[in-house]
């Protein structure tokens, strides 16, 4: 049985065989399929998705925080946008959050200006793929002039 498939997507598979004596066959041909349905990301996107700001040490940051999507095996890698465009990659080392994440980047020094930062976030799937986006939230740090 194979479990964790998306839906909506394409897949190929083969099998090799080893023995007792660990010796391994060549792979039989692919077997190619494309699993029913449609994947609009919402079953593989971050949820509880918050982004705050503060201050500390004269600097700006934002703050985020998400629960991974429930997909089978862990997820490492987070990519992160703003303003619609990616602005860097979270590899968790180790053990990967799986109850809640959290992230937290530098905006900025500037007293007085308003950043106003759209966030989302994506995960990278055990199977290697991107998974759909968070929903985007608008953080607006600093004081508004």
């Amino acid at each position: 049985m194979v479990t964790g498939l998306r839906p909506g997507t394409a897949y190929s598979f083969t099998v090799r065989a080893r023995d007792a004596a660990g010796n391994v066959s060549p792979a039989s041909p692919a077997v190619r399929l494309t699993t029913p349905g449609t994947d609009d990301g919402r079953a593989t996107a971050p949820t509880a998705f918050r982004a705050t700001g503060h201050r500390a040490h004269g600097a700006y940051y934002v703050d985020l925080s998400w629960v991974p999507p429930r997909v089978d095996g862990a997820i490492a890698e987070y990519e992160i946008h703003l303003d619609g465009r990616r602005a860097t990659s979270l590899v968790f080392g180790g053990s990967a959050p799986r109850d809640r994440a959290t992230y937290s980047f530098y905006v900025g020094r500037d007293a007085g200006v308003s950043h106003r930062v759209r966030v989302r976030v994506r995960a990278m799937l055990p199977d290697g793929t991107w998974g759909g986006f968070s929903v985007e939230r608008t953080v607006t740090t600093g004081p508004g002039r």
